[in-house]
């Protein structure tokens, strides 16, 4: 496995790294099986891990905490805050009295002394970016952090927290974290290529776009989810848009077919290949899926495969707008009715 730098930190990653958020109740409760999965990850290659505090309400972040012990330092470890972890007003968001205590808890839940990288889960519409950046260039100070990153900010955020830490000599985000895949293209316009101008990592997940790119859904198969099913917008099959996404994925499955590769394979190593993209979060709940995703490190895609990709979801297009994370202030009804 060929590694790649984290932005400009001078760190090594793999090119796939993991995702923890099916482990714990929320997907994989059997512990002592995700630490195994976790292990056959780190034994193939992968040194980059990803999770979050609310990952299962922090049972992820023990689960990683307890896989890790003896190869820590091997590890570059991620995990991040700001969604609720409970009902209490103060116990999420980006502000200081929050990021100061949380950090603790997930250290705690990680059996760690440090974070290679803190990220802010979301945007905050009602936090000062500079509150955040000051917290957590503390904790950068304090030895309990390395790294900071952002996840799902957009470009003008993105360019307020670098221009923020500049101005204000804070630790900068040195990474970004949003949603890439075939059938999600939004952050080629604009996110990725302001990333790419001020040396961040970008680390995208759902590469494989919430199962859409696995072949497990297909056009009129019985396992084709459905609204009753799957409540979500996302797999709500009455929309035009996943109707859409349907008939690009039966195009996707015979252009792998074709090129003598899996739906997996060319999906993971399609979000790899773009010039922008450190790494491609993959989120596996078993073994079996694990074994599925890790061969596409190895997969080279030709220009032909490229440019047939192009024509079937253009550059910067997103089939379904729902399937971004950007907008959920900004688009709201009271936010933008005149």
């Amino acid at each position: 496995m060929e590694y790649r730098l984290l932005g400009r930190t001078g760190v090594s990653v793999s090119p796939l790294c993991l995702g923890t958020m099916m482990f714990g109740p929320w997907g994989n409760d059997d512990r002592a099986d995700a630490i195994r999965v976790i292990h056959h990850a780190l034994d193939a290659g992968i040194n980059f891990v990803d999770t979050a505090d609310v990952y299962s309400g922090g049972v992820s972040e023990e689960i990683v905490g307890d896989a890790l012990q003896g190869r820590r330092d091997d590890v570059v470890l991620a995990t991040k805050f700001f969604m609720p972890m409970d009902n209490q007003p103060n116990h999420s968001g980006g502000s200081r009295r929050w990021i100061i205590a949380e950090v603790e808890n997930s250290l705690r839940r990680l059996r760690t002394d440090y974070i290679d990288l803190y990220q802010v889960h979301r945007p905050s519409p009602t936090t000062d970016i500079e509150e955040t950046l000051g917290a957590l260039t503390d904790l950068v100070h304090q030895g309990k952090v390395r790294y900071i990153g952002s996840s799902s900010f957009s470009g003008s955020q993105i360019v307020e927290a670098q221009w923020a830490s500049r101005d204000r000599n804070l630790a900068r985000f040195v990474t970004e974290q949003p949603p890439y895949s075939i059938l999600v293209r939004g952050i080629e316009e604009d996110i990725l290529p302001t990333t790419q101008r001020y040396g961040m990592g970008t680390l995208v997940y759902s590469p494989l776009s919430g199962g859409w790119l696995t072949g497990r859904w297909r056009k009129g198969a019985p396992s084709a989810p459905t609204s009753a099913a799957r409540p979500s917008v996302r797999f709500d099959m009455a929309l035009p848009a996943n109707q859409r996404k349907l008939d690009i994925v039966e195009e996707i499955a015979l252009l792998a077919e074709q090129s003598g590769l899996t739906m997996i394979d060319l999906a993971l190593a399609w979000a790899m290949n773009h010039p922008g993209v450190t790494s491609a979060i993959i989120g596996p709940r078993t073994m079996e899926q694990l074994q599925s995703q890790l061969p596409s490190a190895d997969v080279t895609l030709s220009t032909e495969i490229l440019d047939r990709i192009d024509e079937l979801v253009p550059p910067g297009v997103t089939l379904n707008a729902k399937d971004n994370s950007y907008g959920a202030a900004e688009l709201r009804p009271q936010a933008r009715r005149r």
